[in-house]
C-alpha cells in the first residue's frame, strides 16, 4: 500500500477533488434527498397519494373518513449520522483493490458529504471485537480523525470468524438517538446478526453498505491453489482446474447471496453494493436514487439484483 493511501489528508484531497466536485455537478438538489432529516412537529394532514411513505398515514383519521390520510412534519435538518464500520480479517481481501480500501474512501467521502452540511458522524470500529466509539461530531478534523483511527489500527489476530452480532448489539446500545446509520461490512460472519439488525432498524434509518469482490462470486481456473481463511487461518488445497468445484464454489456464493438478500429485506433494511471495481461516484448516484426510492410504499430493504440499472432496481425502498 502506497504512503498516500494510509495518509488521510492525502485520501480525503484526493476524494474531495475527484469524487466530491463531480457530485456537486451531477446531485444537484438532490441533497436535500440524500441528507433528510428526522420530522419531529407535525406540520398538516393531507389526503395519501401515490409513493407516499405508509408509515405517515394517520389511522385515526383515516377510519374515521373512510379515505386514507398521512402526516406532514417540519422537517429537523440536522442529521446524526453513524458508521458501524466491519475491518475484521474477510475485509483486508481485494483481486486488484482490497474491500479494505473501497471502506475507506465510502467512509471519508460519506462522512464529509454529511459534515459539511453542518451534520454530526460518529463511529463504531469492530476488528474481532468493538474496540473503538468516536462520538458524534461533525466538521472535517473529525473526518481526518475516523479515517486515522481506521488506518493506524492493528489487524486482528488470527483467532476466530467476524460476527456482526456484537458490533450491531453494540451499536443498539451506543446509539440513542433516532439516527441514520451505515453498517459497512462484507457480511461474511457468523449468523446470527439478523436479529439484531431488525432490531436497530426499528430505532433508526439503517444502510447495508456491502462490500464485496467479483472473485468471491466466481473463481477462475487457476489450477491447485492453497487457498487461507484470513480470520482462521484454516487452509485448504484445491484444485481450480476442475470444473466440479468451480460450479460449487459459485452455488455456495449465490446461496449466500440469496441468504444475506434474504435477512436484509426482513430487516426492512436498504442497502448499497460496493464492488472493488465500483466506480464510487456512480455508486453515491446510486444512492441517492435509493434515497428517491425511500418513501414507495411497502417497497422492503433489500440488495437489489446484480446487474439491473439503477432506475429499475425492484426491492429497494
Amino acid at each position: 500500500m502506497s504512503p498516500s493511501a494510509r495518509d488521510p489528508e492525502a485520501i480525503l484531497r484526493r476524494l474531495e477533488w475527484t469524487v466530491i466536485r463531480r457530485l456537486d455537478g451531477l446531485l444537484h438538489g438532490d441533497y436535500r434527498t440524500l441528507f433528510r432529516g428526522f420530522g419531529l412537529d407535525l406540520a398538516d394532514l393531507r389526503e395519501y397519494q401515490y409513493h407516499d411513505d405508509v408509515r405517515y398515514i394517520d389511522w385515526n383519521v383515516t377510519a374515521r373518513l373512510q379515505t386514507p390520510y398521512v402526516r406532514e412534519y417540519h422537517e429537523d435538518r440536522e442529521i446524526v449520522a453513524w458508521l458501524l464500520l466491519d475491518l475484521s480479517a474477510s475485509v483486508d481481501f481485494g483481486s486488484q483493490v482490497k474491500k479494505q480500501s473501497v471502506s475507506n474512501d465510502f467512509v471519508a467521502l460519506m462522512a464529509r458529504l454529511l459534515t459539511r452540511h453542518g451534520n454530526r458522524i460518529g463511529a463504531l470500529l469492530y476488528g474481532d471485537h468493538v474496540d473503538t466509539v468516536i462520538p458524534a461530531r461533525s466538521g472535517r478534523r473529525h473526518v481526518l480523525h475516523i479515517l486515522h483511527s481506521m488506518l493506524s489500527r492493528v489487524p486482528p489476530p488470527q483467532s476466530a470468524a467476524t460476527n456482526l452480532r456484537e458490533l450491531l448489539q453494540t451499536a443498539c446500545r451506543v446509539v440513542r438517538r433516532r439516527s441514520l446509520v451505515f453498517v459497512v461490512s462484507d457480511f461474511l460472519s457468523k449468523p446470527g446478526w439478523a436479529e439484531p439488525l431488525a432490531q436497530l432498524a426499528q430505532r433508526h434509518e439503517v444502510i447495508g453498505v456491502r462490500l464485496y469482490d467479483p472473485l468471491e462470486m466466481e473463481l477462475p481456473d487457476l489450477g491447485l491453489l492453497v487457498m487461507q481463511d484470513a480470520e482462521t487461518g484454516e487452509q485448504l488445497f484445491v484444485d481450480t482446474h476442475a470444473r466440479g468445484f468451480r460450479r460449487r464454489f459459485a452455488r455456495a456464493a449465490e446461496r449466500r447471496e440469496t441468504e444475506l438478500r434474504a435477512a436484509l429485506q426482513a430487516a426492512g433494511v436498504d442497502a448499497l453494493e460496493l464492488s472493488t471495481s465500483d466506480d464510487l461516484a456512480d455508486a453515491i448516484l446510486r444512492f441517492a436514487e435509493l434515497r428517491k426510492r425511500r418513501s414507495q410504499p411497502a417497497a422492503g430493504g433489500g440488495l437489489p439484483a446484480r446487474g439491473v440499472p439503477p432506475a429499475r432496481w425492484e426491492g429497494t425502498v
